[in-house]
């Protein structure tokens, strides 16, 4: 993105405003406001020509090997232009690498298909598990100090005993089999 020389004055002011603040003309409001909307719509167009740019990668990949040419050269702005290469891709260099252009193409594009593979799974895991910590009561913790009971503090409830095994797993039912039914000849 290229900027004239009035819009760098802007811009220059604009960040010495952010950096100081003080109280702006109205006029130099104005300014950057209109500096705001011509680079949000430089970059409204940027990614237009870009979804333009990569349907014409599209319709050269899916014309090939008649387009092999075109192809590749779109294929290279769009790697300078930070595009991730999809399978279909690197299956279409793998059936020209006969060229040279595609054979280098190629390798760039697995490393580069590579690298954003693991990116997207380095996203995706999850955090390393930390380290349970013990609960109070349990083995090897520290006895709480007992606090002296005053008439606004409620009585403790007592101590629960622990639950018998079959308290938790109740015993399992034979299922009763179906009543049979009786045949009558006739």
């Amino acid at each position: 993105m290229a900027f004239s020389a009035d819009e760098l004055r802007v811009l220059r002011r604009a960040l010495a405003t952010a950096l100081h603040p003080t109280p702006l003309p109205d006029e130099d409001v104005r300014d950057c406001l209109r500096l705001a909307g011509a680079v949000d719509e430089a970059a409204g167009e940027a990614g237009r020509l870009r979804a333009f740019l990569l349907a014409d990668l599209v319709r050269y990949r899916d014309a090939l090997p008649g387009s092999a040419g075109g192809y590749l050269e779109l294929l290279q702005d769009a790697l300078a232009g930070g595009y991730d290469p999809r399978p279909e891709d690197l299956a279409a260099l793998r059936g020209l690498r006969r060229r040279p252009v595609a054979a280098s193409l190629l390798v760039r594009c697995q490393v580069l298909a590579e690298r954003s593979v693991r990116a997207r799974l380095a996203a995706r895991t999850p955090a390393p598990r930390s380290r349970l910590l013990a609960l109070p009561g349990g083995r090897g913790s520290v006895a709480e100090p007992e606090r002296p009971k005053t008439p606004e503090d409620p009585a403790r409830p007592p101590a629960r005993p622990a639950p018998k095994p079959s308290e938790v797993f109740p015993p399992r039912r034979r299922p009763t089999p179906p009543p049979q039914q009786q045949r009558v000849a006739g």
